[in-house]
């Protein structure tokens, strides 16, 4: 069981809620309330006041946070565990995250495109599957489809949060997500995650 720490965007009501459940001494500790709509620099910087609230020896998890930059910034801010829906919701409307950013197959532009979804990936899906075929799927609706662009991007998350525990092990997190957000087009103005 977790104790989950609520209070939205205040930061009173975040250290009260933090501190009556750090007394109840639960096995681990949870951020919730936040990816509802707040904007990316104002989730950061509740989890800026709020992380350090938890107890550092036991397990820190963000609620409903799946985007790849959201991941990494979570990580920076000491959260260890993440869930979502995003990567199979996503994959069921035929888009794939890929080393360089989204990726939606069902566009017109994949219909002759004999590559892999992502070049740089060793998945199933990748390394048996184009872009055309799978596009062909999802748009016809083939349930075959929305399954090889959902393990694609499950494990794209996968591979991400190992190159994540690799950095923090290196110490080097900070220049990992530098080139992850310059490679996947986060850097950019008006840039999306999903």
């Amino acid at each position: 069981m977790f104790g989950i720490i609520q209070g939205g965007e205040y930061k009173d009501l975040r250290t009260q809620s933090a501190k009556d459940l750090v007394a109840m001494d639960f096995p681990g500790y949870a951020v919730g309330g936040l990816s509802v709509g707040e904007s990316k620099e104002v989730m950061n910087e509740v989890l800026d006041f709020t992380t350090p609230l938890m107890p550092e020896n036991k397990p820190r998890y963000l609620m409903g946070v799946g985007s790849p930059g959201s991941l990494i910034d979570g990580a920076i801010r000491g959260i260890d565990m993440f869930d979502c829906v995003l990567p199979t919701r996503i994959a069921r409307n035929g888009t794939c995250m890929t080393s360089e950013g989204r990726l939606v197959v069902r566009n017109a532009k994949y219909k002759d495109d004999y590559r892999p979804l992502d070049e740089q990936c060793d998945c199933y899906t990748c390394k048996n599957y184009t872009r055309a075929y799978i596009r062909h799927l999802i748009n016809t609706n083939e349930t075959f489809g929305f399954r090889l662009t959902t393990y694609h991007n499950l494990h794209f998350l996968l591979k991400l949060m190992e190159q994540v525990r690799q950095a923090i092990m290196n110490n080097e997190l900070r220049d990992f997500k530098e080139a992850f957000f310059e490679q996947y087009g986060l850097n950019e103005p008006n840039a999306k995650s999903f």
